[in-house]
């Protein structure tokens, strides 16, 4: 399906690197964002640039958006000037985290106007969205996915969670959670680690041969807080919405969420503290404050 002409909503840190793999793949892509210093890279490589997300829908049949939280999801789908009203558009593919009520919401918001919603949220930050390395989770009709997954592939790996609406944002949330509480009771460990005196370094290359290894031990502590960058590229206050967004699920469904809550607690206290643009790793700094030490390697 190269040489689709398509539509992509939200070219910031994410989407600017999935956008700008669609114009590399050889399709046509009609962007739009309201900072034109996310849309100026891709104009630069041939993207063609909308004003408003109807105007967009009206260009293209399929649009992407990548957007940063529920509420202006909702609103460029189906608000004033928003994906609803173009005259074009048959499929929205929502690449954010929004939550498995918002996806279905937006969903029967469009099937109005005979558009398919299709939930995509993706995982593996911008290093994944720039080198097509993402793990990609859909649910949709099984259709729409198997009209899609050509171009889909050039974000990464693809996983069909299934046809409910939602249910793709579902299994979102759940690995956010995880990655966040990961990454939050590793601050707890190695924080203890260098008070007692371990070097930070081998502590790393002990866990990553041992039973304690996960995300955080493997990849956040090396490229971004051993070396005190904390330039993961996630920020703190879009972790603390999408755990938040997870317990509000887990909520609703009955789900008891006792170790979550804390991360959330650490998240807010980390937004608070370093602002919620700070990066997530940041997490460990509140543990390092708090104990009188730091973590270096």
């Amino acid at each position: 399906m190269a040489g689709s002409r398509l539509g992509f909503i939200g070219t910031g840190r994410m989407g600017g690197h999935m956008a700008a793999r669609l114009l590399a793949a050889g399709h046509h892509v009609t962007v739009c964002d309201g900072n034109d210093a996310a849309v100026a890279p891709l104009v630069a490589l041939g993207a063609k640039r909308a004003k408003i997300a109807a105007e967009v829908a009206s260009d293209t049949e399929v649009v992407f958006a990548s957007l940063p939280t529920p509420d202006v999801v909702k609103t460029v789908a189906l608000g004033a000037g928003g994906v609803i009203e173009g005259g074009k558009a048959r499929i929205f593919v929502d690449l954010s985290t929004t939550g498995p009520r918002i996806a279905a919401a937006v969903s029967a918001g469009l099937a109005a106007r005979n558009i398919v919603a299709v939930d995509a949220p993706v995982s593996g930050g911008m290093a994944g969205a720039k080198n097509g390395t993402l793990a990609v989770m859909v649910s949709c009709p099984k259709p729409t996915f198997d009209a899609l997954e050509p171009i889909l592939k050039v974000f990464g790996k693809l996983f069909f969670i299934g046809e409910k609406p939602g249910a793709a944002q579902t299994m979102k949330l759940v690995n956010n959670l995880l990655a966040a509480c990961s990454l939050a009771i590793t601050c707890e460990g190695m924080v203890m680690g260098a008070k007692a005196g371990l070097d930070a370094k081998t502590m790393i290359d002990v866990l990553n041969v041992s039973s304690g290894r996960s995300s955080a031990t493997q990849d956040k502590f090396p490229r971004a807080i051993l070396p005190r960058t904390f330039d993961f590229g996630f920020a703190t206050g879009l972790s603390h919405k999408d755990v938040r967004l997870c317990l509000d699920e887990a909520e609703a469904l009955g789900v008891p969420m006792i170790v979550g809550s804390a991360v959330r607690q650490v998240l807010a206290i980390t937004s608070a503290l370093y602002g919620p643009d700070s990066d997530f790793t940041s997490m460990v700094k509140c543990a390092e404050q708090w104990a009188g030490t730091e973590v270096r390697g």
